[in-house]
């Protein structure tokens, strides 16, 4: 267990600029260059109209629906775990325990909320819908005009890879004392969500920023909540 005496080592001020820097890093590559169409033409059959990966098993039903179900199970575990402890505390579960516990099941549900929301109301399509992979909406870019008359896509950001990105917030069980492997824990996190984003990439459901920027939304609430919550001298 962790001692409250043990002096605090994260770096609130370099995480925050770390995110701020890797934002303009994320916003400046997707608005001037073609990655998300180089990559989108790559899985795309020109022959065949359409994206081969696009209902493939592995694609469709593994990834997409099979391994979201695993992780959301394991999610719907912790809540009723914590419901219980609510109603009646359990013994073996400590303070320190309960903290991270209950910090874990949080950002599982804000995160997702939050992409899911900012999804909603986007303007921006998926590949599949876009004219240049035999759909009928423009490509654009998080920053191009959008023109009054065009429909929304409601495909922005990547909303299937916030089903692990939360997962990321697991590093709360190494902090505040051993850094190094919370930044470890965090980063695999985030590389669940990331794969789950491919994933669809290939299918032509999802351009890599819209995945980028649900990474990037997750990590801002994840530490969001860890400065909010006072982690650092918590147990």
């Amino acid at each position: 267990m962790l001692e409250k005496s043990n002096p605090p080592i994260i770096s609130f001020k370099i995480a925050w600029w770390v995110l701020a820097i890797s934002s303009l890093f994320i916003l400046l590559v997707g608005e001037f260059t073609k990655i998300d169409l180089m990559i989108e033409d790559y899985y795309y059959d020109t022959s065949l109209k359409t994206f081969p990966w696009k209902n493939v098993w592995f694609a469709k039903v593994l990834m997409h629906i099979y391994i979201k179900n695993v992780i959301l199970s394991c999610g719907f575990v912790l809540y009723l775990v914590l419901l219980i402890d609510m109603i009646k505390p359990l013994h073996i579960i400590s303070g320190w325990l309960r903290f991270r516990l209950r910090f874990i099941a949080t950002a599982s549900v804000i995160i997702p909320v939050t992409i899911s929301l900012l999804k909603k109301y986007s303007v921006l399509h998926c590949p599949w819908d876009i004219d240049r992979y035999n759909g009928t909406a423009p490509f654009m870019k998080l920053l191009d005009y959008v023109p009054k008359s065009l429909e929304a896509g409601a495909c922005f950001p990547g909303g299937h890879a916030s089903t692990g990105l939360w997962l990321a917030s697991l590093c709360v069980f190494w902090l505040p004392n051993n850094s190094n492997k919370a930044q470890y824990v965090f980063t695999l996190g985030l590389g669940t969500g990331f794969i789950l984003g491919w994933v669809q990439q290939m299918r032509g459901a999802h351009f890599l920023f819209h995945t980028l920027w649900s990474m990037w939304i997750a990590s801002f609430i994840i530490l969001l909540m860890l400065q909010v919550s006072n982690i650092s001298h918590k147990y």
